[in-house]
């Protein structure tokens, strides 16, 4: 059978069975929980975290870059983890350890009260109390910052699972040519989760307590283990899957062979040294890097945005966030269009998945205008990075089923683990560098009345006489000052405004850039079958 024998037949055969959608809403449900316990953080540490534990920008950029350091060190070895222990058995593990590492960020205020203090059993509003008392600020944020560092190391460890085991499942259950769309419909969990936590988290927290907000999200995933369990098997030993479903399917396997001269896969065990070889595997781990780290930002920095420009709390910015990623639903034409370049148009999988790519790389280009129109309303940059949120997940479906389009199924984990750790490594230098970043403009750049910052009060050039001075003005850090300062009448001009514009600039020309090194290095599709 040739290929557009197979393309021909799947009218015929499409609609004998759907139980691979089954499968697929598994991994959106586990993709959305997977989202959701990511974000508490970003949600509450502004209005909840930061005020108990004295946070500055940087601090927080210090958390957020060592979570994608350590999710992109582990997207490596998981999956290897994952090709390695299977696809079942690889997801509950991985979701098992996330959720236990969700729940732990709730006890991190107990730790804190327990290694200053020595007073460990005492509940969360206890530990609030005790902590502060303490007047060494300095330790209470060496000490939490740590704790929460480690409860983000072990949730970063879990999360690193789920990508590579949803891709590989991906591979197992769906063609080809449909798996874009597939990857687009899990993928959009990311966007469920996203659209949920700002309507849920600040709410939870502002009512029972941010440590609450951990628990309650962090115990969803324990439900998920429950249903994959249950319904998940390998395609071909599913009692569900019928044969007609099944031959669906599997029919690249008659089509790669073709394409390959008989040649079949082999069996041998993939190495990390054997994937670098190929140029497919550059081109994949380019383009994580380039562009993970724009979604990072938006998803950890967008509620912090709200809040330091135009003075939100968690609960007023739920409505702006959860429009801001009703609008990355959109993403969903990602995972059509390449199925229309190749079905309409005639494209292979990875020239119709390129084409796609390249539309939705101009997209961001919008977020060069969001802050210099942001004066006109807080909605201008909300809807336009809700835009360059939709094009990047419509880039990330598509970038992420190159990988099966071009690899054998046994090396499909690790590959997507090396892309991921590249992307991980792009997420954590613009997370850090955001954190000092804007620190650095609150402080150097902002003005009063006209006036800079440092000039009217030299109390922030030095570290020990600004926190002295805080404490005498009742504020917790800068921002709160600066705040207080509008509050009374005062023009203040913050320079994280601009802090902001630099980076929603780099943000906007990465996808364009990355598109260029992937076509240069892979400019046509070829599968690898000496592997």
């Amino acid at each position: 059978m040739n290929q557009t024998d197979a393309v021909s037949t799947n009218n015929t055969i499409k609609s004998a069975g759907k139980y691979r959608w089954s499968i697929c809403a598994l991994l959106f449900f586990a993709t959305t929980i997977n989202y959701l316990d990511r974000q508490v953080l970003s949600l509450t540490w502004k209005d909840f975290i930061a005020p108990e534990f004295h946070w500055t920008n940087s601090d927080y950029g210090d958390i957020t870059a060592l979570f994608s350091i350590f999710y992109a060190v582990s997207l490596l070895f998981a999956g290897r983890f994952v090709d390695w222990l299977d696809t079942k058995k690889g997801f509950l593990w991985a979701i098992g350890i996330w959720s236990i590492g969700a729940c732990l960020h709730a006890f991190c205020g107990i730790a804190t009260s327990g290694i200053i203090t020595g007073d460990w059993f005492v509940g969360f509003h206890g530990s609030k109390e005790i902590i502060s008392t303490v007047q060494d600020t300095a330790l209470v944020i060496n000490v939490s910052v740590a704790l929460f560092i480690f409860a983000r190391f072990v949730l970063a460890v879990g999360e690193a699972g789920n990508f590579p085991a949803a891709i590989k499942t991906t591979a197992e259950y769906f063609p080809k040519k449909d798996r874009a769309f597939a990857t687009s419909i899990f993928n959009a969990g990311a966007t469920v989760g996203a659209l949920a936590a700002p309507v849920t988290i600040p709410f939870i927290a502002k009512s029972f307590g941010w440590e609450m907000a951990f628990i309650i999200i962090g115990a969803l995933g324990f439900i998920w283990m429950g249903f994959w369990m249950f319904m998940y098997d390998k395609p071909e030993k599913h009692s569900k899957v019928t044969p007609e479903e099944l031959a669906y399917i599997q029919q690249d396997d008659i089509v790669d062979g073709a394409l390959a001269g008989g040649v079949s896969e082999k069996s041998s065990k993939v190495s990390l040294a054997d994937c670098f070889k190929y140029k497919q595997t550059w081109a994949f781990a380019f383009g994580k890097f380039m562009t993970d780290g724009v979604w990072w930002f938006f998803l950890f920095w967008t509620p912090a945005y709200l809040s330091s420009v135009y003075g939100m709390d968690s609960t007023q910015a739920a409505l702006p966030l959860f429009v801001l990623y009703m609008i990355t639903l959109l993403s969903i034409i990602g995972g059509w269009l390449p199925t229309y370049f190749v079905e309409k148009k005639g494209m292979n999988p990875y020239e119709g998945r390129m084409r796609a790519m390249l539309i939705f790389a101009f997209f961001p280009l919008l977020a060069l205008a969001a802050q210099p129109l942001g004066y006109i309303s807080y909605w201008v940059p909300v809807i336009i990075i809700g835009i360059a949120g939709a094009a990047h997940q419509s880039w990330s479906a598509n970038i992420f089923t190159t990988v099966g389009d071009m690899f054998p199924k046994k090396a499909i984990a690790t590959i997507t683990g090396i892309g991921g750790l590249a992307g991980g490594i792009g997420s954590t230098l613009i997370n850090k560098g955001s954190g000092v970043l804007f620190d650095f403009t609150q402080r150097n750049w902002s003005t009063i009345n006209g006036q800079p910052l440092l000039e009217k009060y030299p109390q922030f050039q030095d570290a020990v006489t600004e926190k002295a001075f805080l404490a005498e003005k009742g504020v917790g850090n800068l921002e709160e000052f600066l705040k207080s300062l509008t509050t009374a009448g005062e023009n203040v001009v913050n320079g994280i405004n601009t802090g902001y514009m630099i980076i929603f600039s780099i943000c906007a020309v990465c996808y364009l850039t990355g598109w260029i090194v992937m076509k240069t290095l892979v400019p046509k599709y070829r599968p690898i079958t000496d592997l």
